[in-house]
């Protein structure tokens, strides 16, 4: 990854400056809806808080058609601006168009989405051709390649390692799933040191088998500037709905 220059460091808003300038871990807690209008079928707006630390900092609410939301999850299209939480002011604001959901391979129609902060564009992210393990680039506004992020792999890349956040059953690593950050310019990621990531932590067993919220947290790479943790915050945004909006595709990752 090419060192940022001032003009990556300038981007975005003054508040996205101000609450991502020196943080070093954001976490994302998903708003429950409620295991009744979960279980009769409702698919309410997502919600999210973002917390640095214990303290909450923002909010966001999905913007897209309730059409959309019953009918087309995971691959609906919506826009989810993250706002400051006492004066709205935004933080960043993910674009995510429609496309077709992961599959144990694919070769086109990728997933996508466009992170834009105070109207400047931040960066994007996009789905891979690959097999088995899905996998995504993050570009920076120009273009060009940061980092790429995929879960923890084995086998030569063909597994996921469900162990890499330690004993997935009952142990230090129950439920979580991870996505690690790697360089965009090392060639191979398979079993390379990660330098940040995106985990989907557990939550209370209640809200796991009631509910479909989630909670993740962002660890941000060493020296990364504002506009590039928008890119990350947003990735993370862009992950739950492709992958843990509707059960049936969390097969595809657990």
């Amino acid at each position: 990854m090419s060192s940022p220059n001032s003009e990556s460091m300038d981007r975005g808003s003054e508040v996205l400056k101000s609450h991502l300038g020196g943080c070093d871990v954001m976490e994302i807690r998903q708003t429950r809806k409620g295991w009744c209008q979960e279980c009769m079928g409702c698919e309410a707006k997502t919600e999210f808080k973002y917390f640095i630390g214990d303290t909450q900092v923002a909010h966001s609410l999905e913007d897209t058609d309730c059409c959309c939301r019953i009918f087309c999850v995971p691959i609906h299209p919506f826009k989810m601006s993250v706002k400051e939480l006492n004066t709205d002011a935004e933080l960043l604001e993910l674009d995510r168009p429609l496309a077709c959901h992961a599959t144990g391979c694919k070769c086109c129609c990728y997933q996508s989405g466009t992170i834009t902060s105070g109207g400047q564009e931040m960066g994007s992210i996009k789905e891979q051709c690959y097999f088995c393990v899905p996998e995504y680039h993050i570009y920076d506004h120009n273009g060009v390649g940061m980092y790429k992020l995929h879960q923890p792999t084995f086998c030569g890349g063909m597994c996921v390692n469900c162990c890499a956040e330690g004993n997935p059953c009952c142990g230090k690593g129950c439920c979580k799933e991870p996505f690690h950050l790697f360089p965009y310019d090392l060639k191979d990621t398979n079993g390379a040191e990660h330098i940040g990531k995106i985990l989907k932590k557990p939550k209370s067993m209640m809200t796991e088998v009631f509910t479909d919220s989630e909670a993740f947290e962002c660890t941000f790479p060493k020296d990364c500037t504002p506009a590039q943790k928008a890119t990350i915050v947003g990735s993370a945004i862009l992950l739950n709905a492709i992958y843990f909006e509707e059960d049936p595709n969390k097969d595809q990752v657990d």
